[in-house]
């Protein structure tokens, strides 16, 4: 064992002499500066003080702190330039590099070596400046921004700047003059006159509903800018499609009364006639190309009640899809609403492959202002083939690779109906703490979909007419082998209407969906497991789940920055309910069947809130909140919820300080020795509670400070889970508590995320006594996971 171990020493003897020699080479950080320049460090402090007792708002403080944000060498993730980082490895090795430099050495300094950030870099005369600006530009017109020089007194090339800013009151807003009444051209017709006057009354009625326009409202010019933005996006959708934000201005004085600003409304004198009209739809043409631009096709034009639609055939489409997506109106004011609106309808059918709007002016005078819409859509490849490869996480602490094969028809009927056909994979390993590695298992499964962009059912639906609303149509089957237990089959088909009754209102119905499950074969050892547990065999038993279910979801955010928003899910399912009915009508008594099966009936349901609150104005700093609770009862015809739809807990997006179903029902604990014991961990009763601070690092890499708790229990005592039943007395007691840090690698599309969960209370009986009852060598759990955990 001392050889093995001296080996290894020798090995690494000329990597850790290579790292002492530059780090004795290394000495100082600066000693490569020429003459006149200084190293920086970083940001002593901001300091902003105030003559008032007014506080500086905060967004205004955030604003000033990012103007002068410039990192250091190395700087500490998050706390930069506020604290220095000791350990300057990029500088010291910049200082070592030289030309003679060879070999490993040379190597090393070449990936880390970085030029050093100067104070002439930082131009803090700029960024002083940049300060007085943004004070100017909130109305702070008699505040003062300084910069000082903090020489290092061990090191004069060394230094650490520090602001000092000092404002006075802020200028308000005394009078709003709004835009003149009369309009006197002498060139102007008594038409041309009535419309400028339309369009200033306009102006005039917006600017008085902007909450910014009061008398006494702080100065600023953002707030202006968004005055401005907000007039204009009104204006094009009242017809006024030329027009732009920056066609209005406002005039401040501040000479009338001191610390008071008078605001006059005006229209910039470079406005053209076009903006200052109001127009109506006329002609809307729409035209249909093929995919390929080498065959154009011959046109085909159809009158339609959304204007002439033209195709080019041959091309499968039928003469009511187009006019169904079409907001437009003619002889209704031209509104830009009804371009986003279109766009988007003709987008979310999947079957173009571009699509352009273009309003062209067909008469520009005052009397009949008028524009034709061009709308061009070529159609994308029908069909479309896929490969996707993946790592997933199961529900019975499972992970494995898998592959998915996927062929897509985005227009089977010629009305964007959308047919999909899956072919899926999956080999999979247990994971986890206490689990084998050599028990494995594979799942392979054909589905199919069939999706109209329409809800085929009654309007009394309340339905928004801005989106799509889609019904599906499925069919599928699955094969699932456990070796050493069981092997079992499903098939599914149902039904699902997705609709969105406002912009934040979603909804997802169920009307019919039937689900077959059969054990094909179980072996010696799970038929034992099954034997000492007969709640969990009834669960696995072979049946018909005919299940219908809800689900509504609401999400948004209150304000426009995006600082605070909530989403709200709440769901139902029944199974069996509908068919026990209809079987007792028909007289029959007992377990009621169907095919010879008997059939599952159950009622569940969840309810979740998601909060996100955006910490620092402008910045990825989250923190987000989690509460769930679940329910699920067996009755009827059913003694037990069927396996596949009871509650678990633990892993990757639950408590993560666990791995998945190593945790519940209640106080429940699996022997050590039954390895097999996440057969047990299931419950009909669910509780979640999870906070999450989120905040970037560098570029696409964000991390996470995260804090879980939650269990499941049992509705229903069962003899063979002793504890696992909830109780009043040791409710607080049977939440598992569980802390970590996490890193995410945050591309946008995709979420790359490792948690590492420390354990602080287990529910069940671990050896160690009180609350913090976990050892910590026992406490770590690690999760590799895609996209965010909620």
């Amino acid at each position: 064992m001392k050889k093995r171990n001296l080996n290894i020493d020798l090995h690494i003897l000329p990597l850790l002499a290579g790292l002492i020699a530059i780090v004795l080479a290394a000495c100082s950080t600066t000693k490569r500066l020429e003459s006149g320049e200084v190293l920086y460090t970083g940001i002593k402090q901001t300091k902003i003080e105030s003559t008032v007792k007014e506080k500086l708002p905060d967004e205004m403080v955030s604003n000033i702190k990012a103007a002068v944000n410039v990192k250091p060498n190395m700087p500490v993730p998050v706390l930069s330039p506020y604290v220095k980082n000791p350990f300057q490895l990029t500088l010291w090795a910049w200082n070592s590099l030289t030309d003679s430099t060879k070999g490993f050495k040379k190597w090393f300094l070449n990936l880390f070596a970085r030029e050093p950030v100067l104070i002439s870099d930082v131009r803090p005369e700029v960024r002083s400046a940049m300060i007085k600006e943004i004070l100017d530009n909130n109305g702070y017109f008699d505040a003062s921004s300084s910069y000082t020089i903090n020489y290092d007194k061990k090191n004069k090339k060394k230094a650490d700047l520090s602001y000092d800013v000092k404002i006075g009151p802020p200028y308000l807003i005394d009078s709003i003059i709004l835009l003149e009444p009369q309009i006197n051209l002498e060139d102007s017709t008594v038409v041309v006159r009535k419309e400028i006057q339309q369009l200033y009354h306009f102006i005039d009625s917006l600017a008085l509903k902007q909450p910014y326009l009061k008398v006494g409202e702080r100065f600023c010019t953002d707030s202006l800018e968004a005055v401005r933005v907000n007039i204009a996006n009104r204006l094009r959708n009242r017809g006024y499609y030329y027009f732009r934000p920056e066609y209005i201005e406002f005039l401040a004085d501040s000479t009338i009364s001191p610390q008071r600003i008078a605001l006059k409304l005006a229209i910039a004198s470079n406005t053209p006639n076009m903006a200052r009209l109001q127009y109506k739809t006329n002609r809307i043409i729409t035209t249909v190309n093929r995919q390929s631009t080498r065959r154009p096709g011959t046109p085909d034009t159809i009158e339609t009640n959304r204007g002439e639609l033209i195709v080019m055939r041959p091309a499968k489409l039928r003469n009511n899809l187009i006019p169904s997506c079409i907001t437009f109106r003619k002889g209704k004011l031209f509104s830009v609403r009804d371009m986003d609106r279109t766009q988007t309808r003709l987008s979310r059918m999947g079957m173009f492959q571009t699509i352009q709007i273009q309003p062209v002016p067909a008469d520009t005078s005052a009397e009949n202002p008028l524009l034709d819409v061009y709308i061009d859509c070529r159609f994308d490849r029908p069909m479309e083939a896929s490969v996707e490869v993946n790592v997933t996480s199961k529900s019975n602490s499972y992970l494995g690779p898998g592959l998915v094969f996927g062929l897509s028809n985005h227009n089977l009927f010629g009305g964007g109906e959308k047919l999909t056909l899956q072919l899926n994979g999956n080999y999979e390993w247990q994971t986890g703490r206490d689990r084998s590695s050599v028990f494995n298992s594979y799942e392979f499964g054909l589905s199919g979909t069939l999706a109209f962009p329409r809800l085929l059912a009654p309007n009394f639906i309340k339905r928004s007419s801005r989106e799509l609303n889609w019904t599906t149509f499925t069919l599928g089957g699955s094969f699932l082998n456990r070796p050493h237990y069981f092997r079992m089959a499903q098939f599914d088909i149902g039904m699902s209407y997705d609709w969105q009754m406002s912009r934040r209102v979603s909804n997802s119905f169920v009307p019919f969906k039937l689900t077959y499950t059969k054990l094909m074969k179980t072996t010696q050892e799970f038929d034992s497991i099954m034997n000492e547990n007969p709640a969990i065999a009834l669960s696995f038993k072979n049946q018909f789940i005919p299940e219908m279910s809800y689900v509504w979801t609401y999400d948004r955010f209150f304000e426009r920055e995006r600082i605070n928003g909530i989403n709200i899910q709440a769901s139902v399912k029944e199974a069996g309910n509908i068919f026990s009915g209809i079987w007792g009508l028909c007289g029959a008594k007992g377990e009621k069947r169907m095919f010879g099966t008997p059939f599952s009936q159950f009622v569940k349901g969840q309810f979740q809130v998601v909060y996100s609150r955006r910490l620092i104005p402008k910045t990825e700093h989250w923190l987000v909140s989690r509460a769930l609770v679940g329910i699920a009862h067996a009755y009827g015809n059913s003694y037990e919820v069927p396996y596949s739809e009871q509650f678990y807990i633990g892993g990757a997006n639950s408590i993560r300080a666990f791995s998945v179903r190593s945790i519940g029902p209640g106080s429940y604990r699996a022997p050590k020795d039954q390895v097999n014991g996440y057969f047990d961990q299931t419950g009909t009763f669910k509780i979640e509670l999870n906070s999450e601070y989120r905040f970037p690092i560098v570029s696409v890499l964000h991390g996470a400070v995260f804090l879980d708790a939650g269990n499941i229990w049992l509705l229903k005592k069962d003899p063979y889970r002793p504890g696992g039943e909830i109780t009043a007395k040791h409710f607080l007691k049977d939440l598992a508590l569980g802390t970590g840090v996490g890193l995410r690698v945050d591309i946008g599309m995709l979420v790359i995320r490792g948690d590492l969960g420390y354990g602080i209370h287990a529910p069940y009986y671990t050896g160690s006594g009180g609350y913090f009852n976990i050892k910590p060598k026992n406490a770590f759990a690690f999760h590799l996971a895609i996209g965010y955990p909620f």
